[in-house]
């Protein structure tokens, strides 16, 4: 019996010597990392220049961030690729075919 409960402690006494010898490291990423979107300086000119009323929207408006249905997204004219809102104030560069925000123009 003496031998079981010696080879219990040392087995204990190895398994937790070893797990305070251990480092951890915590690395948090961004949820979505933005990428950079290059796009034509006539977007951003026919997006800042249309007079579209703004529409409240709870929460920050972030680039990646996909916006609700209720928000009406428009077209920009003459690239298919590229819609548009003003949301909180913010005229708002989106994907037309995700809703995702692509730009926040400022």
């Amino acid at each position: 019996m003496r031998k079981i409960v010696l080879t219990a402690s040392a087995a204990f006494m190895a398994l937790s010597s070893a797990a305070f010898a251990q480092t951890t490291i915590i690395t948090q990423e961004p949820a979505m990392a933005p990428a950079t979107v290059v796009m034509p300086g006539e977007v951003r000119t026919y997006v800042m220049e249309q007079p579209v009323e703004s529409v409240p929207y709870e929460g920050d408006v972030l680039v990646g961030r996909v916006l609700p249905e209720a928000v009406q997204v428009r077209p920009v004219q003459g690239y298919d690729s590229y819609g548009y809102t003003v949301v909180n104030d913010r005229h708002v560069i989106v994907d037309p075919q995700t809703r995702t925000v692509i730009q926040v123009l400022e």
